[in-house]
C-alpha cells in the first residue's frame, strides 16, 4: 500500500507491485488488487502471511479462479475451521471438549441478548471471523452487554468484513494453550507440540514460549491428540494452530481444557516452534502446497530446550497500550548468541496507524527456559529504539517477574498486575538529561559547549554555569549545566530558577543519539527520552484535554460519531470512538451540558491531541 512504499520489506523485494491507498481495505483486503498483483508480478503462487486475507475463503478460491496456488488449506477447510462457530460444531463430532456458549452464525444482537442472560456472566462476545483478538470484548455485567456487542461488531467488520458475533462463557484463570499441526494432501496430519500464550493484553499475546513450562506429558499427549483428530476430521493440509484454554492455570495431568478456536494459518509466534524443532515452518507450507508428502513423521519430530518470544510494539503500556505514532529515529537490535530478531522496521521509517503496531520479534533458544529468559532481558537492556514509544520496559518487567519466571500465571496476570509492569514513567534523573544536551553539543560542534563561542558571561574562576529550557518527553523542564575543570555536572532549575540537586555526568550512563542539534535521545531503563532545546517547539499536542474539551488520545481514525452538535449531553455518554491499529478509544462525555461544537466527521484521520469535541456546560439549562 501506499503508506508500506518506502519500508523495509518493500525495499528487500526483487519486485513489488501497489495495491492501493493506507487502509486496509483499499489494500491488502481487496481480493482484486492482491490477485492482480499476483498477474502483474508472474508469481504462480500466493502466501497470505498471518493477517488481511490469511483467512479468508473468498480470497482462496479468487486465487483457484486465478489459476493461482493459495499457501495453506482449501476454501472449505478454511470455511469450516477458520469461522469459530462452525470449527465448535466439528470439535464437539470429534470428541473434542469446547467452551459452553452460543455459536449461531446468523444470530442478531437481540438473539445474543437473550441468549448471554442463558449463558450467564462473565462471558466473551467474539468475532466469529479472524483471530489476533480483534471483534472480542469481556463482558462482566448484562449492563455492559450492548457496548460490547456494538463496539465488537464494527471492530471485526473493519478487520475482517464480517461483523458477526458469537458467545462464549468465560473460563476461570486459564492457560492460553495452542498445538501447532501441519496436514498434507495425502491425509497425513502432525502436531509439532505446543506454544504457551497465556501472557495476554486486550487477548492480544505478548509472550509466547515453546514448550508450555510444567506441562504434564500426560495432558500434552490428550491435549496434541485433540488438535491432530480435530484437522483430520476435515482432511486439513497446510499450517494450522489449535487453541486451548486449561481451566486453573495448571498444565498438570488431569486439568480440563477447551477447544476454542484453530487458525488456518501461520502464526506469528511461529519462531519459538522452529527454534525448539529445528525445522522450518514455511518450507513445510510450501513443500505441502507443492503436493508433497509431509517432511517427517510425528516419530521424527522432537523438542530440544526451550524457546521464548516476546513481541516488541510501538505502544505505551502506561497510557493503557495506545500506539504510538511516527517516525522511528533510530533503531538498533543487539547481537547476542541466543537471539533470534525478526523485524520490518529501520531507523528512518514511520510507524503509521493503519495496520498493527508491532515492530519486531525477538526469539531467544537456549537448553534451560531460565537462560532464555536472561538472554531477552539482556536485550531489552541492550535495544536501542528512539522516536516512538514502545513496550520494552514493559517485557522486561514480564520476563524478570517472580510469578511469570515460575510459571505461575493466568490469562488475566497481565491486567492484574499492570500498574507494577507499566507504571507511568518517573521524570527521568538529570544526570540522563546532561546525557541527552551533551549528545546535541557533539552533534553541533566537536567540543561540547565551546566556552568561546558562548556568550554567557564565562569567566576565569568560579564555574561556568549554563541554564537550559527544555521538553522532555513532552513536559516542559529547566536543567542547568555546571563546568568544573574536565568535570560536567547537571541539576534540576525550580520555579524560582534556583539551582538544586546535582549530579555528575558520569552517572548517568545511558546510550545516546542525536539526529539534529536541537533534540536528542538517551535510553535509560529500556525506553527511549527524547530530549529537545527550546520548550515548545514541537512535540506537543495541538490541543489539551479538559472537562470540557476531548481531543484523540491517539493518531488514527474517527470509527464513530454518537451525538449531533446541540445535542443534550449527560455524564458517561459516548460522543466519539477513534480507532488506531488494533484498539478503540471510546471518548465519553465527563460533564453534563450540551454538544456545543464537533471538529470531526466520521472516518476522518487524526493527529493525537487533534481536538474531537467540545460540550458546553452552561448548555445544561438552555
Amino acid at each position: 500500500s501506499d503508506a508500506d512504499a518506502k519500508a523495509r520489506h518493500v525495499e528487500m523485494a526483487d519486485q513489488a507491485e501497489r495495491v492501493g491507498p493506507p487502509p486496509a481495505p483499499r489494500s491488502y483486503l481487496d481480493v482484486a488488487a492482491i490477485i492482480d498483483a499476483a498477474r502483474l508480478s508472474g508469481a504462480d503462487a500466493v502466501h497470505p502471511g498471518y493477517g488481511f486475507l490469511s483467512e479468508s475463503p473468498a480470497f482462496v478460491e479468487a486465487c483457484v479462479d486465478a489459476g493461482l496456488v493459495f499457501v495453506g488449506p482449501t476454501a472449505d477447510a478454511m470455511r469450516r475451521l477458520g469461522l469459530k462457530d462452525e470449527a465448535k460444531r466439528i470439535a464437539v463430532d470429534a470428541g473434542v471438549p469446547i467452551v459452553p456458549g452460543y455459536f449461531d452464525a446468523d444470530a442478531d444482537h437481540a438473539r445474543l441478548r437473550s441468549e448471554a442472560d442463558a449463558i450467564g456472566y462473565p462471558l466473551l462476545v467474539k468475532a466469529i471471523a479472524g483471530g489476533g483478538g480483534r471483534g472480542m470484548r469481556v463482558v462482566e455485567q448484562c449492563d455492559a452487554l450492548d457496548v460490547a456487542i456494538e463496539s465488537a461488531a464494527r471492530e471485526a467488520a473493519a478487520a475482517f468484513g464480517d461483523d458477526r458475533l458469537m458467545l462464549e462463557k468465560l473460563i476461570a484463570a486459564p492457560r492460553h494453550i495452542e498445538v501447532q499441526i501441519f496436514g498434507d494432501t495425502h491425509g497425513e496430519v502432525v502436531h509439532l507440540f505446543e506454544r504457551d500464550c497465556t501472557l495476554q493484553r486486550r487477548h492480544q499475546k505478548v509472550i509466547e514460549e515453546a514448550p508450555a513450562p510444567e506441562m504434564s506429558p500426560k495432558l500434552r499427549a490428550r491435549m496434541t491428540q485433540a488438535a491432530v483428530t480435530l484437522a483430520s476430521a476435515t482432511g486439513y493440509a497446510g499450517a494450522g494452530t489449535v487453541e486451548f484454554l486449561v481451566e486453573g492455570g495448571r498444565l498438570s495431568a488431569d486439568a480440563p481444557f477447551y477447544f476454542i478456536e484453530m487458525n488456518t494459518r501461520l502464526q506469528v509466534e511461529h519462531p519459538v516452534t522452529e527454534a525448539i524443532t529445528g525445522l522450518d515452518l514455511v518450507e513445510w507450507q510450501l513443500r505441502i502446497a507443492s503436493g508433497e508428502h509431509l517432511p517427517s513423521p510425528q516419530e521424527d519430530i522432537t523438542c530440544e530446550g526451550h524457546a521464548v518470544e516476546l513481541r516488541l510494539y510501538a505502544e505505551d503500556p502506561a497510557a493503557d497500550f495506545a500506539p504510538s505514532v511516527g517516525e522511528i529515529s533510530a533503531f538498533q537490535m543487539p547481537e547476542l548468541g541466543d537471539l533470534r530478531v525478526d523485524t520490518g522496521v529501520r531507523g528512518g521509517d514511520h510507524v503509521s496507524p493503519y495496520y498493527d503496531a508491532m515492530i519486531a520479534k525477538l526469539i531467544a533458544h537456549a537448553p534451560e527456559r531460565s537462560n532464555a529468559m536472561q538472554v531477552l532481558d539482556a536485550a531489552c537492556t541492550d535495544m536501542r529504539i528512539f522516536g516512538v514509544t514502545t513496550n520494552a520496559a514493559f517485557l522486561q518487567a514480564l520476563i524478570t517477574h517472580e510469578k511469570v519466571l515460575a510459571g505461575t500465571i493466568d490469562t488475566g496476570f497481565i491486567a492484574r498486575e499492570i500498574e507494577t509492569l507499566a507504571p507511568v514513567s518517573s521524570e527521568p534523573p538529570p544526570g540522563v538529561v546532561l546525557a541527552g544536551l551533551l549528545a546535541m553539543a557533539a552533534k553541533e560542534t566537536a567540543s561540547p559547549f565551546p566556552i568561546w563561542n558562548t556568550n554567557d558571561a564565562f569567566q576565569l574562576g568560579p564555574p561556568r554555569i549554563q541554564k537550559f529550557e527544555l521538553l522532555v518527553d513532552e513536559t516542559a523542564r529547566a536543567i542547568a549545566i555546571r563546568w568544573q575543570g574536565a568535570t560536567v555536572m547537571a541539576a534540576n532549575v525550580d520555579d524560582a530558577g534556583e539551582i538544586f540537586g546535582t549530579w555528575q555526568s558520569a552517572g548517568a550512563g545511558a546510550a545516546t543519539f542525536a539526529p539534529a542539534r536541537d533534540v536528542a535521545f538517551v535510553w535509560h531503563q529500556s525506553r527511549g527520552i527524547r530530549i529537545e532545546r527550546n520548550a515548545g517547539l514541537g512535540g506537543v499536542a495541538a490541543h489539551v484535554a479538559s472537562d470540557t474539551r476531548l481531543v484523540a488520545p491517539i493518531s488514527g481514525r474517527v470509527a464513530s460519531i454518537s451525538l449531533e452538535e446541540g445535542a443534550a449531553v449527560a455524564v458517561g455518554d459516548v460522543i466519539a470512538v477513534v480507532e488506531a491499529m488494533k484498539m478503540e478509544h471510546v471518548l465519553k462525555a465527563t460533564v453534563t451540558g450540551k454538544l456545543a461544537r464537533l471538529a470531526v466527521a466520521p472516518d476522518a484521520q487524526v493527529a493525537k491531541g487533534a481536538l474531537i469535541a467540545e460540550i458546553d456546560p452552561e448548555g445544561a439549562s438552555a
